[in-house]
């Protein structure tokens, strides 16, 4: 299966954690729209809530999000303060205190807020919210942010699941993508959030990175395999610097090439099969009494915005600059201009820059999707029994795309059951792309399959 997965390994397909993808929202997209999906959701149901932070204190050349670099605490204050109004202004629209089952920080680097900014963001949730008692309270972290007071100050907020970016132990490696944490800073930081009872915790690592072997990256499994996560995600580094221009600090160059990086990925998987770990999805390993493996197993597990998840609430609202939501009507994105979104709120509007109003045929084609990255499988008939659409016209746009994969031993196909064979599953986003009808339109780019 190598050489199949080196023929597909450069081409460049959605990470698809959305359908439709993010490239092929509409700027004219009216804010009114997004005020009426808000005013009918059902009170009852629990939703998922996602605030962006979009500063840090330093910029790692891979980074692929928005952030802005900053030392000064004044602007963190600012923009903590204009979050609360934020989250004020949405939890207005609402038709009532809307129960919470899920929240996430991202960013950025979220716990950048100093802890009187972080506190009053986390109250000001409280106050127009309402917390399930089995809520999951999760946040990104830098490890190199990470101290006692921190940790403390986490404990205060309620989060229950943290998540670090390590990406790499190796210190050539590190000095190449412009993060050096040496194993000694990670290893306190654990400490530190253990310390405060927060067990919940997730270590991402990435491939791809300039110089990588195979004997760095299995050495960086075993450091990371050493603090016990209770979560993994390897990550495939995305080399765009067309939409990122700091990538360009990494010299293309030094990157692995597609069989290299195919190598790297391959040995750290096996490298975490070695430590027990359950291969969830296309890139999350866990535990296999972890809540996200056992969902993975009973195949309730979900595909959002932050990866593969146990989250099963049909909505989602972001909060903050950039932040992207989703609603069972569609999809919404807040202004990735700093002074747009700040305006916006300031003036008493929903700051909506991009949206996406589904039609059946999307959320057909979004079951189809979430069905293939999760389950590794779909029945297309059910799915469009299930959502009213037309059979024929599916079959008509997508089969066609996955006779290459059926005949390479990547897919196979059994009347309208599609499956990704086990050898194939590596390049499920490849498989996922034949149900896309808005990626041949040839708006936006993406990075490579493997």
């Amino acid at each position: 299966m190598t050489n199949v997965t080196l023929k597909y390994a450069t081409r460049a397909v959605p990470r698809y954690t959305s359908y439709p993808t993010a490239p092929h929202f509409d700027a004219d997209f009216g804010r009114d729209i997004y005020a009426e999906w808000l005013k009918s959701v059902d009170p009852s149901v629990p939703i998922s809530l996602y605030l962006h932070v979009p500063f840090c204190q330093s910029m790692c050349h891979y980074c692929g999000c928005y952030t802005k670099i900053t030392q000064k605490e004044k602007p963190l204050q600012d923009y903590a303060d204009m979050l609360v109004r934020e989250v004020e202004l949405v939890a207005s629209k609402l038709p009532k205190q809307q129960p919470v089952s899920h929240i996430h920080w991202g960013g950025g680097t979220p716990s950048i807020l100093p802890r009187d900014a972080f506190l009053r963001v986390v109250e000001a949730v409280k106050t127009h919210f309402t917390f399930t008692d089995d809520m999951e309270h999760a946040i990104e972290l830098d490890p190199r942010t990470v101290t006692p007071e921190l940790a403390e100050t986490l404990r205060l907020a309620g989060i229950n699941r943290t998540s670090l970016g390590v990406q790499d132990f190796d210190l050539k490696v590190q000095e190449a993508v412009g993060r050096v944490q040496p194993y000694e800073i990670v290893k306190a930081s654990v400490e530190a959030l253990r310390a405060v009872g927060i067990e919940e915790i997730n270590l991402d690592l990435m491939y791809g990175l300039p110089h990588q072997t195979r004997e760095t990256i299995r050495n960086s499994v075993d450091l990371t395999a050493s603090l016990n996560p209770t979560r993994l995600a390897l990550f495939g580094y995305a080399h765009v610097p067309w939409m990122k221009k700091h990538q360009r600090l990494i010299k293309e160059e030094l990157l692995p090439n597609a069989e290299e990086r195919i190598a790297l990925f391959d040995d750290a998987c096996q490298a975490l099969a070695d430590y027990g770990f359950e291969k969830i999805g296309l890139d999350h390993f866990a535990k296999s009494d972890d809540p996200l493996a056992i969902a993975a197993r009973e195949g309730s597990m979900r595909r959002n915005f932050q990866g593969y998840t146990t989250d099963e609430a049909e909505i989602l609202i972001g909060l903050g600059a950039s932040s992207i939501g989703k609603m069972p009507q569609g999809y919404i994105q807040n202004s990735p201009d700093f002074g747009g979104w700040v305006r916006s709120v300031e003036s008493g509007e929903l700051p909506i820059a991009r949206g996406l109003a589904m039609d059946s045929d999307d959320r057909a084609r979004a079951a189809i999707i979430m069905s293939i990255m999760t389950a590794y499988t779909v029945d297309i008939a059910a799915v469009a029994k299930d959502f009213n659409v037309n059979l024929e016209a599916i079959r008509a746009s997508s089969y066609s795309y996955l006779d290459e994969l059926i005949e390479d031993g990547v897919a196979k196909r059994n009347g309208d059951i599609v499956e990704v064979t086990h050898e194939g599953r590596p390049l499920v986003r490849l498989v996922a792309a034949a149900f896309d009808a808005y990626l041949h339109k040839g708006k936006g780019r993406h990075s490579v399959a493997v």
